[in-house]
């Protein structure tokens, strides 16, 4: 089994669900009381933020790089960024080491695509609507996302960083997502991106509007089928 490494704390509170997740898939897989191999390098997300809201996404890039190297040197044989928004910089983070980083972007595209959906809608926080890397790398896999009007972007952002990242889910801030959902079904989405780490958390993709894809679980299975891609290889060819 390949060791998986994970950049997270950004917030801690998906974080969590990412390490519940692997573990659950794993011993899905393998059964009895089978784990993942996984080193997870948990940041100060008030740093993190601070660099987000000074636009010094090269810093970002650097602090990142920093803890991807130091997963690789304790045997990380993937790394994920747990988190879309940072995957803004995710080029550079993968710049400083050999083994794969998973991309969370890409994993989700090859979900939409295997569901035939091209047109969906993408909740997230504010950088991930509006900084257009999400858009281009979508576009890249024949998808093209649409995101919620201004007044919305800054409804979807608000609940994330004031309430999901502090650990807080409210139904009144549930019914306003749906709100937003119900006026994408009206402009023509034919699903929703749960694009950011931490909406798993207040909306569930199979009670939508819309097919949902949580990007959480996507990101969390990929790293599960390349940790035991390896191993199942070596099973085959014993048996």
């Amino acid at each position: 089994m390949e060791t998986i490494g994970l950049i997270g704390g950004m917030s801690f509170e998906s974080s969590a669900v990412y390490y519940r997740l692997v573990n659950e898939m794993v011993r899905a897989r393998k059964g009895g009381l089978a784990s993942a191999e996984l080193i997870l390098h948990s940041v100060n997300f008030e740093e993190i933020v601070a660099l987000q809201k000074a636009g010094n996404w090269d810093g970002a890039a650097r602090r990142l790089g920093d803890v991807a190297e130091r997963l690789q040197s304790a045997g990380a044989g993937c790394v994920l960024i747990c988190t879309n928004t940072m995957h803004l910089i995710a080029d550079e983070v993968a710049a400083r080491i050999s083994v794969p980083l998973i991309h969370i972007i890409d994993e989700t595209a090859k979900s939409l695509r295997a569901d035939g959906r091209k047109r969906p809608l993408l909740l997230a926080t504010r950088y991930t609507m509006e900084h257009g890397f999400y858009a281009e790398r979508m576009k890249g896999h024949g998808i093209d996302i649409m995101v919620p009007d201004a007044a919305d972007r800054t409804t979807v952002h608000d609940i994330i960083f004031n309430e999901l990242c502090a650990g807080r889910v409210h139904d009144s801030s549930r019914e306003k997502l749906i709100d937003i959902i119900d006026r994408a079904v009206d402009d023509g989405a034919d699903s929703i991106i749960l694009g950011c780490t931490e909406i798993c958390l207040i909306l569930d993709p199979t009670r939508l509007p819309l097919p949902g894809f949580d990007t959480t679980t996507i990101h969390a299975r990929a790293a599960v089928e390349f940790a035991l891609g390896a191993e199942e290889e070596v099973e085959e060819e014993a048996a």
